[in-house]
């Protein structure tokens, strides 16, 4: 199922940019599009994406029409098609009146799919592929609409290890190779997964009953994971309840004496934030009336959990499929 193409709105010349009958130079669409003129030049040569106009011994000129043909090029391409194909997809829509309008452009600066700076996601679905694209050209909108397709489509679980994980992965080692580079990247892109995943926890009203405590340890900043597991929950109809990263250690416990939990799932992402004693304290946190007392189940999630720092007793799932069977199981 195609992602739906973005409804455009209209371009005034007050708001910055060209009337409907004004013709653009390569390097001023380039800027408006937010893709490098290199980028431009090698489309135009390879796949024959340029101005119908050539003058001679003038610099090109973009007619609204080719204006088009190029914007749904880079829609096509930050979408994760490849750009032979999204070539042959843009001049295959005939146009036969000049557009009046097209979509805001992405920030200027940050190349669309087919530019130089990418972030490698290796052999993914297109969503994935796309996703990746529209983070480092920052196009927020295209973002919103791949994530919200990719929930729709695919369910939350499948989305987020099929699409969103593999994205987050590309941009962290790429942060980690080019620095303060890509920070900006990263934080866009962590702040509209992890909507979606929200978006897709509210979406179902989980039955009333016991249920499940959700939590970053009290030095975890790292949050993603939990709120996937929050929607896959969601999806399959069962209660819990989110605290999030970096709950306060009395809070934690506080939590699990007020709402007696049959299971806490306690992620960690680095080891320095998995704190072993600590997890044994919510084992052993007890609630309900004397002689009748119960204590939680302790799942430990998270890579920081690894080698000896899981306590006796703890479960501990390697991916969100398990820990999802593991809760489910505690619940019914």
């Amino acid at each position: 199922m195609p992602v739906p193409v973005p409804v455009p709105v209209p371009v005034t010349a007050s708001a910055g940019r060209p009337p409907a009958q004004a013709s653009l130079t390569t390097g001023a669409l380039a800027r408006m599009l937010g893709v490098s003129p290199t980028t431009v030049r090698s489309w135009e040569r390879r796949y024959g994406i340029g101005p119908a106009r050539r003058d001679p011994g003038r610099h090109r000129q973009w007619s609204p029409r080719d204006v088009a043909v190029l914007a749904e090029m880079c829609r096509l391409t930050a979408r994760g098609v490849t750009p032979a194909e999204a070539a042959r997809l843009a001049l295959a829509a005939e146009a036969p009146e000049p557009p009046e309008a097209h979509e805001p452009p992405p920030p200027a600066g940050a190349p669309a799919g087919g530019g130089g700076n990418t972030l490698p996601v290796g052999t993914v679905r297109p969503e994935c592929r796309g996703l990746a694209r529209a983070a480092v050209r920052l196009d927020a909108p295209e973002l919103a609409r791949i994530l919200r397709h990719s929930v729709d489509t695919l369910g939350p679980v499948a989305a987020w290890t099929e699409v969103m994980m593999p994205a987050l992965r590309a941009a962290g080692r790429k942060w980690a190779a080019e620095g303060e580079r890509y920070v900006e990247v990263e934080h866009l892109l962590s702040w509209h997964v992890a909507a979606a995943l929200r978006r897709a926890a509210d979406r179902v009203e989980p039955p009333q009953g016991p249920a499940v405590l959700l939590a970053g340890m009290p030095a975890e900043l790292h949050a993603l994971p939990l709120e996937a597991l929050a929607a896959g929950l969601a999806e399959r109809g069962l209660p819990f309840r989110m605290f999030g990263p970096a709950l306060p250690t009395e809070a934690l416990l506080e939590a699990v004496r007020r709402t007696g939990p049959p299971a806490v799932l306690l992620w960690s992402q680095v080891a320095r934030t998995a704190d072993r004693a600590l997890a044994r304290r919510v084992a052993e946190t007890a609630w309900g009336p004397h002689g009748a007392r119960t204590r939680p189940v302790v799942l430990t999630a998270g890579p920081g959990w690894t080698g000896s720092r899981r306590p006796p007793g703890a479960l501990r799932p390697r991916d969100l499929p398990t820990a999802l069977d593991q809760l489910e199981h505690l619940l019914r």
